[in-house]
């Protein structure tokens, strides 16, 4: 995406002495729906900020942001996006998850909206193409919720010897039956018995790693979903109790001691969500802006985590990653 410098516009002081100086022009507001908590999402927001300014935009200089955190909690998202709507802004950024968006399209079909997804926007019913959107929503898939055969063929190559393994699902994730079916389909593909968990709070989550450790399932395949990502830290601590080797999205799981992941890099994605929000801001309309697919996607290996749990990674998967953490 070609990046254009953003010329910001003064207004002038008046030629009276007496009068005071007339008012500049209100700056730009963005407001900010996030399904995530701000602390967790430090690093890809920080990633949002930096490509807004490279893109002419500075917060506190010539826009200003409103953010709404609903910290896992989605019953919230509804009522945050009203408050957005009704505070008039400019462009409503929703991450963090589909419900996100989900419930800024619903509060307005006015104001335009730059999503960011794991999932397929036309299932979601967001846009009317990717090509051509249409209405006031465009954005960024990163596709994750597509990608659950290839992280369990890869927990599979790890593992060659398992004939059994555990999904973990979250059915209130509006992807979850496309994904309950992708997982299995690979299974099948794989000749491997699957047993299914879900959770969608966190002692369904604890619940679910009992049942790993009862049903003695050699491997756990955790599915796309921002609920799980924003509990990553007590998963990653769960798998390490159990001592069951885990595939997971993101990096960020690997980073907190999470096994390996296999998806595509938040930070980049939210760099793009703030290319598109600048262009909004300059004028560019959301149903000409194409929905932006994640075309690169990133292999982590936690080297320290494979040792602790006995586990050995072959010269094909090493050579495979993208980053090793040792």
């Amino acid at each position: 995406m070609r990046r254009r410098d953003f010329i910001a516009g003064f207004g002038s002081a008046t030629a009276w002495p007496l009068v005071a100086p007339a008012q500049q022009a209100a700056i730009p507001v963005v407001g900010f729906l996030s399904g995530r908590g701000s602390e967790e999402s430090a690093q890809p927001k920080a990633a949002f900020l930096r490509a807004l300014a490279e893109n002419g935009y500075v917060v506190g200089r010539n826009v200003a942001l409103e953010y709404r955190w609903a910290e896992g909690r989605h019953d919230r998202l509804p009522s945050m996006a009203a408050e957005l709507v009704a505070r008039d802004v400019n462009v409503l950024v929703a991450v963090g998850g589909d419900h996100s968006v989900l419930a800024a399209k619903a509060a307005t079909s006015v104001i335009p909206i730059v999503f960011n997804i794991g999932s397929d926007p036309l299932k979601l019913e967001l846009v009317a193409s990717e090509n051509r959107p249409g209405a006031n929503v465009t954005g960024v898939t990163m596709i994750t919720a597509t990608l659950e055969p290839k992280r369990l063929g890869l927990l599979h190559e790890l593992l060659p010897q398992a004939t059994r393994i555990a999904a973990l699902l979250n059915p209130e994730n509006p992807p979850s039956e496309r994904q309950l079916n992708d997982i299995r389909e690979a299974a099948r593909a794989l000749r491997l018995e699957l047993h299914i968990l879900r959770a969608s709070t966190g002692p369904e989550i604890e619940k679910a790693f009992q049942s790993v450790a009862q049903l003695d399932v050699p491997a756990l395949a955790v599915a796309s979903d921002p609920f799980f990502l924003l509990r990553r830290d007590r998963i990653v601590a769960l798998a390490a109790h159990h001592k069951v080797p885990a595939m997971y999205q993101f990096r960020e799981y690997t980073v907190a001691g999470g096994l390996m992941s296999y998806g595509t890099s938040l930070a980049q994605s939210y760099r793009q969500v703030a290319v598109y929000t600048s262009q909004v801001l300059k004028g560019a309309k959301p149903s000409d802006l194409p929905v932006v697919r994640a075309s690169k996607f990133e292999f982590v290996i936690n080297l320290k985590t494979a040792k602790a749990l006995g586990i050995g990674f072959s010269d094909n998967l090493l050579s495979l990653a993208d980053e090793v953490i040792e």
